[in-house]
């Protein structure tokens, strides 16, 4: 465990150059070289992360991921490692749908300004509503975006409820959710409390969900839900 917390560390430190030749494409206007650069390195990174925990790996249904245009990911959250799990698997780059509090982490947070995270205060309606707002704008412009309905870790097999707040995002941009199913991120670490441990981990990408304009956000959330919880029993 120590030692992967140290290696975290020094693998942040490493990228200072990456991340200072990311600012100067932004800077020239260069989006494209920077998405296939950031998230060539950010995807090298999640990997490594799951290789020194560990974790072996399966992936069901990588072709369910549409080639082109964006998209919401909906998925369960069981762990912390789900998110390097999701960036080191799922070939699209994307951003996350993220506690506010995670932009006061040093480092970190830059790298996820850069990915065009996007930061909610959950127990502040007006925040929730412009992060919701950004966020469908995110998606209009051609990123994808990942949200975890449960709104925190369950650190278990279990799921709790889907909220549908986030999934407004998918309808008021108009854009194809893919149901993902994470299964064995918690034995990784949380079942443990801190320990890492090594583990089996699935991740099942369902078929896209269309959402059609007369469609709630609770309908949505239902949905994906019950494909979510479906792909868990059988992973």
């Amino acid at each position: 465990t120590l030692i992967w917390f140290i290696y975290f560390c020094l693998y942040l430190l490493s990228m200072i150059p990456v991340w200072l030749r990311l600012k100067r494409l932004t800077k020239q206007g260069r989006e494209d070289e920077v998405e296939d650069l950031l998230f060539t390195e950010v995807r090298k990174w999640a990997r490594s992360l799951l290789n020194l925990a560990g974790a072996k790996v399966s992936l069901d249904g990588a072709e369910h991921v549409p080639a082109t245009g964006p998209v919401l990911f909906v998925c369960n959250h069981q762990g912390y490692f789900d998110i390097p799990l999701l960036l080191g698997y799922v070939h699209k780059p994307m951003a996350f749908i993220a506690k506010a509090e995670t932009k006061k982490i040093p480092i970190i947070s830059s790298w996820m300004t850069m990915m065009k995270c996007v930061f909610m205060k959950r127990n502040n309606l007006r925040q929730s509503f412009e992060a919701i707002e950004e966020g469908s704008r995110i998606l209009k412009s051609g990123h994808s975006l990942v949200i975890f309905p449960e709104g925190t870790r369950s650190k278990s097999c279990q799921m709790g409820p889907f909220k549908p707040g986030s999934l407004k995002l998918a309808l008021r941009a108009q854009v194809p959710i893919v149901p993902i199913t994470i299964n064995g991120t918690y034995k990784l670490m949380e079942r443990q409390g801190f320990l890492i441990r090594p583990a089996e981990v699935n991740l099942t990408i369902a078929e896209p969900i269309l959402p059609q304009e007369e469609t709630t956000a609770r309908a949505l959330a239902n949905q994906a839900q019950e494909i979510i919880q479906s792909n868990l029993g059988s992973a």
